[in-house]
């Protein structure tokens, strides 16, 4: 194959850990590069087919893991900036690349021949790992669609790429409508109540737009927008959970309606055509949960305690406020209400939560006392943005595990949330150790000012950490098993365990300071924080609730039963799951459900974070019962689980970890429901 020589991404990069060398890619390289990604990997493919010998594991399940590797180095490296870094030209080469992507997946598990070799394998005399590669390459086979016959095949193949298609305008009209919801605030006076670094941060969102003087509210993703909670002015409220809740669905150009209506339809007839009966029974079959029903019985018998527990929550807010309540005031007053009751101020917080030293001192301390891992930050490598941070990350012996990259700051060029992924993941087959980031969106203060988090930030900055934990101390033979390359719905698993060490004594204290006065967090706020724990635990299950549900409703639809009208849907959808509440919109409403509609991440899959906390509440509690922070008990942790990624059944790897299966009381003693 002819290759142009100026491409960095043809070969492995030279930098420490196959770092992708950012600065030296240009745009153009992409395109050209995973062009000659996907031709090389069907050669290659072509050749495992072509081989005369009898498949064996060596000729087809090895050989097969060790092709595709200049298109997976191309693609994690583009896909990385089109989430985090998506200049116009990154956009267009997105919707360019993807369907081909697509096409490629399909090319590759709908061949009956590269099929055929692998169901010849004999796998009885092979070892734990290579039994389960051969296994799991067969299972995608099957759902994909590899018993179809030919027409069936092509209409599959249509069906993937319009999808492809569509998850790619969702995404990128979602970014868009993001940055065109903000608010532009004319006068500072208005941002009475506001902290005064969230000021700076505002004004400085709006000279970066081109409004010097003034100030931009930016949104982030989810329904409730964090400025809701100290904006004193109601109406600024208003418009700000107006603007938020509209996103997508407001008629303009970045609707999204009919693109959810398409793919909601494409999705049941994919899910037909494959013999499902609807696109959540075959999404939960790639799952840990045992089949759709239990799905749907863990929530239908949470939503209720949720829905009362709010309903109990909003009427002491009412009081508070001596006013009917709407939608926009329920984080205002719940703020009051926990400083009444609590006297927890979580806005007055934040100067102990100062981003550097919660990276430092609380994420990468709690790592060393747990796994004796150590961080060097390498300010000689380069990110793929200039506000990313780059550390190597050494073992307990001294040895390099890999490189950490944190991206914390939000842009316009970002999507929103937050998220970990692989820049190169770790395999003893191919000798790589694990590349991976983190990426927020916390609002970036002027030059020189401190980036101080709220709580809720203080936790997704552990939970992404517990991510890359995952990735960072995978050790398996074969990349298909990798780190977090495990069903949805035991992904989160890891993260959600990582946001325990927030709060215990010893993390808390070494990072929690003040950072003009180096003043640890008093032990009296501490322990009203302790107190207060529940508050407001009826608001963020039923958020979360609602778009777990709405996300099922929209899956569980066939032919004869998709909408016309995605609101009127959507609003039946929730007030038929119990979770319709005037005062709480789902975490994510249809029109910025990026989860599920900006490709096939969680689509049918957001119940994955509670289904995920069940283990993890439970696993906090073996944690408590053995001693806590302590290097003895981050070596099973780690030895059990986060070193297995998906080379056994990660269940499997639960009950060795635990003893035992998982059980549901500890989560609902966690979020108040028993």
């Amino acid at each position: 194959m002819t290759t142009s020589s100026s491409n960095p991404l043809f070969e492995p990069s030279s930098l420490p850990y196959q770092l992708p060398p950012f600065a030296a890619i240009e745009d153009k390289h992409y395109a050209e590069a995973i062009d000659a990604g996907l031709a090389e990997h069907l050669a290659e493919i072509e050749a495992i087919v072509a081989d005369p010998a009898p498949a064996d594991f060596a000729n087809t399940a090895e050989a097969m893991e060790r092709s595709g590797q200049l298109l997976g180095r191309a693609a994690a490296s583009f896909y990385t900036l089109v989430s985090a870094h998506a200049t116009d030209a990154i956009r267009q080469l997105e919707t360019e690349l993807t369907p081909k992507l697509s096409a490629h997946h399909d090319a590759v598990y709908l061949n009956k021949a590269l099929y055929e070799r692998f169901a010849a394998i004999d796998a009885s005399g092979l070892d734990a790992e290579s039994r389960r590669l051969v296994e799991e390459y067969l299972r995608e086979f099957r759902q994909a669609g590899i018993q179809l016959d030919a027409a069936g095949q092509d209409q599959l193949r249509a069906l993937n790429a319009e999808l492809s298609r569509l998850g790619t305008e969702f995404g990128q009209r979602t970014k868009e409508s993001m940055k065109a919801a903000a608010i532009l605030v004319e006068d500072a006076a208005e941002l009475a109540g506001l902290p005064a670094d969230d000021v700076a941060s505002a004004a400085e969102a709006a000279r970066a737009a081109g409004h010097d003087g003034k100030y931009l509210l930016t949104l982030i993703q989810p329904s409730n927008q964090a400025a809701m909670a100290s904006l004193e002015s109601r109406e600024l409220r208003r418009r700000l959970y107006e603007a938020s809740v509209a996103r997508g669905t407001d008629g303009g150009p970045l609707d999204v309606r009919d693109l959810v209506l398409s793919m909601a339809r494409l999705r049941a007839g994919k899910a037909a055509l494959l013999g499902f009966a609807n696109y959540a029974e075959l999404v939960v079959e790639r799952q840990t949960a045992p089949d759709f029903a239990a799905v749907q019985s863990m929530l239908n018998r949470l939503a209720p305690a949720a829905v009362r527990n709010a309903d109990t929550e909003a009427a002491a807010l009412a009081e508070s406020a001596g006013h009917p309540l709407e939608a926009w005031d329920w984080a205002f007053y719940s703020a009051k209400v926990r400083r009444e009751r609590y006297e927890v101020d979580e806005q007055a917080l934040r100067p102990y939560f100062e981003l550097d030293r919660v990276l430092v001192d609380g994420v990468f301390f709690a790592a060393n006392k747990l796994y004796g891992l150590t961080f060097q930050e390498r300010t000689d490598l380069q990110g793929f943005h200039p506000d990313v941070r780059v550390w190597e990350v050494f073992d307990a012996d001294g040895s390099g595990l890999g490189l950490f990259l944190g991206d914390y700051y939000t842009r316009d060029t970002k999507r929103g949330g937050a998220w970990m992924d692989s820049l190169v993941a770790q395999s003893a087959l191919l000798g790589t150790r694990p590349v991976v980031y983190n990426t927020l969106n916390v609002s970036k203060p002027p030059a020189g000012e401190a980036t101080l988090l709220t709580l809720d930030e203080v936790r997704t900055v552990f939970h992404e950490f517990g991510h890359a934990l995952h990735g960072l101390l995978s050790n398996v033979t074969y990349p298909r098993f990798s780190g977090p390359e495990v069903p949805r719905d035991f992904v989160e698993y890891p993260s959600q365990v990582n946001e325990m060490w927030i709060m215990w004594p010893e993390v808390l204290a070494n990072y929690a300071r003040h950072y003009r006065t180096r003043e640890p967090l008093p032990k009296e706020t501490v322990a009203r924080l302790e107190e207060s724990r529940l508050w407001g635990e009826g608001f963020a299950t039923t958020e979360y609730l609602g778009a777990a549900l709405l996300d099922l409703a929209w899956h569980v639809l066939d032919d004869a039963s998709l909408p016309e009208d995605v609101l009127d849907f959507e609003a039946k959808a929730l007030a038929s799951a119990g979770v319709a509440h005037a005062l709480i919109p789902p975490r994510y409403r249809t029109g910025y459900f990026q989860h599920i509609f900006a490709g096939d991440g969680y689509a049918a899959g957001y119940y994955s974070y509670i289904w995920s906390e069940v283990l993890d509440a439970d696993t906090v509690e073996w944690f408590k019962e053995n001693g806590g922070l302590t290097r003895a008990n981050g070596d099973t942790f780690r030895a059990e689980l986060l070193s297995r990624g998906n080379s056994r059944d990660p269940l499997e790897s639960f009950r060795a970890f635990r003893g035992r299966d998982a059980e549901l009381e500890p989560l609902l003693k966690r979020r108040g429901l028993e």
